[in-house]
């Protein structure tokens, strides 16, 4: 998987991309939330469910089914005041499903772990994208805090935080262009 920290940056990077006119900090936090989320899918392990099975790591809540009913849920919860058909309303469930499904395309691009389950429920098949250039994170924190959690951390300012920085700026250009 990759890390927390960038799951939570691709996020923000949706978020501002989307340029929705709502408190930024509570549709900041709701992003970065639906980003992160998917991996609460290791406490499975205590459960004795196994990293292939459709519920294990990587399983159901990395698919495009999770991520758009994650979407719809953290909507209708948290905006219900919000029409939902209306363009704020569809705009606010695009930016929480791509939050969601950046998780899940996230790890496909990660050289470790069994692969992504996107189609969970429909086909339990596992995938990866032909490249994967980003070193899998360690799960757990004092894993993470070691010389492979450092060398996750450059993979992923090279192939997460370099693009994304490059989309935040062209779009503060691109903003700056139009006013």
């Amino acid at each position: 998987m990759a890390s927390v920290f960038s799951h939570a940056l691709v996020a923000y990077t949706i978020k501002k991309v989307a340029n929705v006119s709502l408190n930024p900090i509570k549709l900041s936090l709701l992003a970065i939330f639906c980003a992160v989320i998917p991996d609460a899918d290791v406490i499975m392990f205590q459960f004795g469910y196994s990293y292939e099975h459709p519920l294990g790591h990587r399983g159901f809540t990395h698919s495009i089914l999770f991520a758009f009913l994650l979407a719809f849920l953290v909507r209708i919860i948290f905006y219900r005041k919000v029409k939902f058909f209306s363009k704020l309303g569809m705009t606010l469930c695009i930016v929480f499903f791509l939050a969601t499904i950046s998780h899940g395309l996230l790890d496909a691009l990660t050289n470790g772990g069994k692969g992504v389950g996107f189609f969970i429920p429909f086909d339990d098949t596992r995938y990866f994208f032909p490249w994967r250039p980003i070193l899998v994170s360690p799960i757990g924190a004092a894993r993470f805090f070691s010389e492979w959690g450092l060398r996750v951390l450059q993979s992923e300012a090279l192939f997460i935080g370099i693009p994304c920085g490059i989309v935040l700026v062209l779009r503060i250009f691109l903003k700056k262009k139009t006013t």
